[in-house]
């Protein structure tokens, strides 16, 4: 890609996977060169990190009957299906209907896992176990979604619409992820900021969300609409999420009046046109597609070229890349200090995870003599990758924080 000049043309780019890999290319082939001022690639650990992962595939998966990566593992932690349960009472007539909920209840979960940080935890009444992290986040984030936090109708508590969403009180949000000064939650201001901004964009997008009481769910209808034969790209899923939600995200980059979202700078990226510099990542919105697939496969619809999507550079997939010794860090302040997410140190390390993330899944296939179409990226980074980089955490240091410490504001990890 080269030469746009037309800042409608140059944010639709950018909002697009082909972006995300090219871009993370070029910082990759940076590192080929050592050029880098962070990090260095060392190669020969491809093969010991894709064993490690396959070891972890194998322990979870023995049939290799891999589930994709997406919230609804977590909806299912501690082996209870909240999802069925809540579905038991709440009178659903038909799969639309149901896949509108499912989309209601991704969104808003999906909005608010950000990291949560080292010592927040939650404990979920009804089966009085505790989570912590994204599993924590998830639990939380459902119950909150089953009593009807998210939604302005008493009589369909389990929904979330944009009247409920743009006027979300703090204490609520707060009571339910049990948030104290003893049980900090990294970025509770952000994520709440997030939801009530949800909650603006439902209304200010009609024609995705729906023009009357407009929800999350609305977007089931859009995409269904798409859907060619019952099937429909997950390009078009992303496409529709990122144009919908751009909103949302805290005001950092923006071009021609667009709010860029999870996009950031590098100083290796070139371009004779107005994306020079810019790296997408488009993590949540990424996670949120790969999400989105479950309801709409339940309501009929096919999902198509699903690995056009990235692998998702987060601090698991990114601590795992560390951590095996793939990435090397070149100066003790990368695992020193704390980064924000414009840091170029973070801009590397994600980038760098991306295209790692299509190497080892290359090489994890072909050890198990799979193809692209059996085991797609999704199922890589469910058995996987995500997997693997919680489980070596927890091998290196006591509670399994990631190697490099964040300062998250709740929108990005």
């Amino acid at each position: 890609m080269s030469g746009i000049h037309d800042p409608v043309e140059a944010v639709a780019w950018l909002r697009s996977s082909e972006a995300i890999r090219e871009r993370c290319g070029l910082i990759h082939a940076a590192a080929e060169a050592d050029r880098l001022e962070h990090f260095a690639l060392v190669p020969e650990r491809l093969e010991p990190t894709a064993d490690y992962v396959l070891d972890t595939i194998r322990a979870a998966y023995p049939t290799l009957e891999i589930p994709y990566h997406a919230r609804w593992r977590h909806f299912a932690v501690g082996g209870r299906d909240r999802w069925a349960a809540m579905l038991k009472g709440a009178g659903l007539r038909n799969r639309a209907e149901t896949a509108r909920v499912g989309f209601d209840l991704v969104v808003t979960s999906v909005l608010l896992d950000a990291g949560a940080g080292e010592r927040w935890r939650y404990l979920e009444p009804a089966s009085g176990r505790t989570f912590a992290r994204s599993e924590g986040l998830a639990v939380a984030s459902f119950g909150l979604f089953a009593a009807g936090a998210f939604s302005s109708d008493p009589a369909h508590p389990s929904r979330a619409d944009a009247a409920a969403l743009r006027s979300l009180p703090e204490e609520i949000l707060a009571r339910g992820f049990q948030v104290t000064a003893d049980n900090p939650l990294v970025g509770l201001e952000g994520r709440l900021d997030l939801m009530r901004r949800l909650g603006q964009a439902l209304e200010a997008e009609p024609r995705l969300f729906g023009a009357d009481a407009p929800r999350p769910g609305g977007l089931f209808d859009y995409l269904a609409g798409q859907a060619g034969g019952g099937e429909l790209p997950a390009g078009a899923i992303l496409a529709a999420v990122l144009r919908g939600f751009a909103p949302i995200w805290p005001g950092r980059l923006s071009l021609g009046g667009a709010n860029l979202g999870d996009v950031w700078r590098h100083p290796a990226v070139h371009a004779d046109d107005l994306t020079d510099g810019l790296v997408p990542f488009h993590k949540l919105s990424q996670w949120l597609t790969y999400s989105l697939v479950e309801p709409l496969a339940a309501a009929g619809i096919r999902v198509t070229g699903l690995d056009a999507l990235t692998g998702l550079p987060e601090y698991r997939n990114g601590g795992l890349m560390i951590d095996c010794g793939l990435l090397r860090p070149k100066h003790d302040a990368v695992l020193g200090q704390a980064h924000r997410p414009e840091d170029v140190v973070v801009v590397e390390w994600r980038a760098l995870t991306v295209v790692l993330l299509d190497r080892l899944a290359a090489v994890i296939r072909e050890c198990l003599g799979l193809d692209q179409a059996a085991l797609p990226l999704a199922k890589v980074l469910e058995g996987g990758t995500w997997s693997a980089g919680r489980r070596i955490a927890a091998e290196t240091r006591p509670g399994g924080p990631p190697p490099i410490r964040l300062e998250s504001d709740g929108t990005v990890f």
